[in-house]
């Protein structure tokens, strides 16, 4: 390992998974069938959506842009990964860390905004059915993405110039598969009070934003659907929320149960955990919302009749 005037490694190691080098291809060849799974189910759900006229809506718009993006979240990490089985030496450049921790961060966070942006066009659907075309129009829409963008990158590149101030006399071996926050502050020999400050302050109101959204449009829509007489109705009302509920609580979950444990606890739980939000959901979600979904179900159909007709 070559270090930098003493304050920073040229490289980091990755530990990954498993240490063992007999783990390592049956590693390599299950975490690359998930990733092929990831881009198949995600690009199926884009062409889907935009191939169908009766999916041009803000929800499925924003469905789509979610497809998008869990694309982008799991190509930042996973090829790495999948690099680092087939490779003894399990390294990572140091700007090549940066780089891939702010990409991470960001579209991580750009996923949060835009189940925040689908919670508040449920909301607008179940509580405001007649003003949902007006409310939900293409201005709108376009200023949510906007925001579900520019907010995570900003806030991501501002934890990355934070980290980079760091200096790193110790340890270079990170006890996970990628690159993030947290390890990197674990392995930091000078102070990271600024930096947790940060985390705790500017960090916890960018997350907790969509969050709060997410919540508030919720309760209000549990409190329209009870006042609905039929059981019926109720139903209906609330099987437009499941697939997106769903995803929610898996992502928020997985997510909450990592971030919120201390830096120097670790565990194999929390690696669990880790795979959880940041590989297995962006994984689920297309069948999340294609199996319980009737529109997705008949536009799926439709594309598949196309392609066979051609």
């Amino acid at each position: 390992m070559r270090w930098n005037n003493l304050t920073r490694p040229s490289e980091f190691v990755l530990m990954g998974l498993s240490s063992r080098p007999e783990d390592q291809m049956p590693l390599f060849a299950l975490f690359l069938a998930i990733y092929m799974v990831i881009l198949m189910g995600n690009l199926i759900i884009i062409l889907v959506i935009y191939s169908d006229n009766r999916l041009q809506t803000p929800m499925y718009f924003f469905l789509s842009i979610l497809s998008f993006v869990d694309i982008c979240y799991t190509t930042v990490t996973i090829p790495k990964m999948l690099t680092n089985f087939l490779s003894e030496a399990k390294s990572i450049l140091y700007t090549e860390c940066l780089t891939q921790m702010y990409f991470f961060l960001s579209f991580g966070n750009v996923d949060s905004y835009l189940l925040g942006a689908m919670a508040i066009d449920r909301y607008v659907a179940i509580c405001n059915p007649f003003h949902y075309v007006t409310k939900m129009s293409y201005k709108f829409c376009g200023i949510l993405l906007v925001i579900a963008f520019i907010i995570p990158f900003l806030h991501s590149l501002l934890h990355v110039l934070l980290v980079n101030r760091l200096t790193f006399c110790a340890s270079n071996i990170i006890r996970l598969f990628f690159c993030d926050v947290n390890p990197l502050l674990e392995l930091s020999c000078s102070s990271t009070f600024v930096n947790e400050i940060v985390i705790k302050t500017e960090g916890l109101c960018v997350i907790m934003t969509p969050f709060t959204c997410i919540i508030i449009s919720y309760l209000r829509i549990f409190i329209t659907v009870l006042k609905i007489p039929s059981a019926a109705g109720k139903y209906k009302a609330f099987s437009t929320c499941g697939s997106h509920l769903t995803v929610v609580i898996l992502f928020y979950g997985s997510a909450s149960y990592v971030y919120f444990q201390p830096l120097s606890s670790y565990t194999v739980k929390d690696r669990v955990a880790t795979l959880f939000y940041t590989i297995l959901i962006p994984m689920l979600n297309p069948f999340i919302y294609s199996l319980r979904n009737k529109d997705m179900k008949r536009g799926l159909g439709k594309l598949l009749v196309k392609i066979k007709s051609q």
